[in-house]
């Protein structure tokens, strides 16, 4: 799983900015729930400031992290768009500025630039790709390999990456305790350094070469 931005799917970093033009974005705090698997699809969403994470859960209550979307993504779109029950739930992580959009509002602005219904076209598929390479890297990857490439798809400015052992877990699909012991034994050869709620890259060569070996 990866920080889903524009960079990231290869669109300028502006395309969704008419979204925000016309509507005033909403103030969610951390830990909002902005909508819930199961339920009907109305709108969806541009972020305009913070991160916001889509997770499903099962009827036990076991959590899996879809995405992790930040500043200038849109989310949300699939199930507004065939209409039926979302397949996951988003959470604001951070403080956000979110402007939900509507079929009137996504039909006007494409009516103004045509553009930007094939921008559309391609967000999608560039997101069914990237859920397609996450299960396989769920489904064939071993769990060293998997924390390290979340380590390396997530580390921020000065190489930190903010973030408890329990969110590694729900997003690579192991155990809290696999990711601990996998993480202590990276702290020990010095990859990285363990802080509260998160950690420091200190040897991204070290994990980019368990990547490429497993």
């Amino acid at each position: 799983m990866e920080l889903l931005s524009q960079d990231s799917m290869g669109l300028p970093a502006q395309i969704w900015q008419p979204f925000a033009e016309h509507r005033a974005p909403i103030a969610c705090s951390p830990g909002f729930l902005i909508y819930l698997q199961g339920t009907e699809a109305t709108c969806f969403y541009f972020l305009k400031e913070g991160r916001v994470k889509s997770f499903i859960q099962s009827e036990d209550g076991n959590e899996r992290v879809l995405n992790i979307y930040g500043a200038g993504s849109l989310f949300g779109e699939a199930s507004f768009f065939d209409e039926l029950p979302r397949v996951s739930s988003a959470v604001a992580m951070t403080p956000c500025q979110l402007v939900p959009i509507d079929r009137e509002l996504v039909t006007q602005e494409i009516a103004r630039d045509p553009e930007l219904a094939l921008a559309m076209m391609k967000y999608l598929a560039r997101t069914v790709r990237l859920l397609s390479g996450q299960v396989d890297q769920m489904a064939f990857r071993p769990a060293k390999w998997r924390v390290a490439q979340y380590l390396l798809s997530h580390a921020g400015a000065q190489d930190l990456v903010s973030c408890t052992q329990d969110d590694i877990a729900a997003s690579v699909s192991v155990s809290r305790v696999t990711v601990s012991r996998i993480l202590n034994a990276l702290a020990r050869k010095g990859v990285v350094e363990l802080g509260y709620r998160g950690l420091v890259l200190r040897d991204r060569a070290a994990l980019e070469a368990i990547c490429q070996e497993e």
